[in-house]
């Protein structure tokens, strides 16, 4: 069984995430939580986990900034991806009515995401934010608290016993978060590989992002991403976080090869097979 590193607590959407992923390969990971991103790559490099899966972008809230960082830090190689449906469930100690529930907690985000149901349908509710949606399940399962809820994923529920009193909450029903695997034990075939992600830092020249992307759309690649940070210690430089979508291996070889003179350093993070 493969030890997969998550962040966050054992029924969160980390592990939604993770059970899809190798639901396909046959296998149900065990999963290591972790307290925060950092430590997730840490697990891994301590042999404490023998993968990671980490989310890096949300269509509501956009990319998650230091996860970019971590990739390039850790150098651990993307080998896949996943997409899940973030449904966010209001939940209780069984036996319950929306209307006994006074007080809901959940992480910041899901307050955010659901914030709209509560003012609409419960405005006697009061949302607390606490540090994990799974985590606040699980405190109100172990501590038979009544009259509280949490919003969290069916997983959650399903895992510490709770009734979902209202399912699928979140104002944006298309609610949807890139997920990616980092598992050395994955080996995608050449004729899978149909995506890469790379990340690079080009001279303080006029036009030099233009003559980079220009290249790439020749070579048909597909620029699904592009994110900048910028580069600690030096002003107005950054660090470009690309992913490429393409139909044919050998024009993407031919397509690095004709950027790399134009950049000062390339880092291919990961090779992978697009989910979609």
């Amino acid at each position: 069984m493969t030890k997969v590193a998550i962040q966050g607590y054992s029924g969160c959407f980390h592990e939604q995430a993770a059970r899809k992923y190798y639901r396909q390969l046959g296998t149900v990971p065990e999963i290591v939580e972790c307290s925060t991103f950092d430590d997730v790559y840490k697990s891994v490099a301590a042999g404490k986990a023998d993968a990671a899966v980490v989310a890096i972008e949300n269509t509501v809230s956009g990319g998650l900034l230091r996860n970019f960082e971590l990739l390039r830090k850790y150098g651990k190689k993307i080998k896949g991806e996943v997409y899940l449906r973030i449904k966010q469930n209001l939940m209780a100690l069984p036996g319950q009515k929306i209307d006994d529930i006074k007080e809901v907690r959940t992480h910041y985000m899901a307050i955010n995401q659901t914030r709209d149901f509560f003012e609409s349908n419960c405005p006697w509710i009061k949302m607390v934010e606490s540090e994990d949606t799974a985590k606040s399940a699980a405190e109100i399962a172990r501590g038979n608290i009544y009259g509280v809820g949490a919003v969290a994923s069916s997983l959650a529920a399903e895992l510490y016993g709770l009734q979902i009193l209202r399912e699928s909450i979140e104002t944006y029903k298309e609610n949807f978060t890139r997920f990616l695997v980092m598992d050395d034990a994955i080996t995608v075939a050449r004729e899978k590989v149909n995506k890469s992600s790379i990340c690079f830092t080009l001279p303080h020249t006029p036009g030099s992002l233009a003559r980079v992307l220009t290249i790439l759309s020749f070579y048909g690649m597909n620029l699904t991403r592009i994110q900048s940070l910028p580069i600690p210690g030096k002003q107005w430089q950054y660090f470009f976080y690309a992913d490429i979508k393409f139909d044919n291996y050998e024009r993407y070889i031919q397509a690095l090869a004709a950027i790399r003179p134009l950049m000062e350093n390339l880092d291919i993070l990961g090779e992978y097979n697009s989910e979609i």
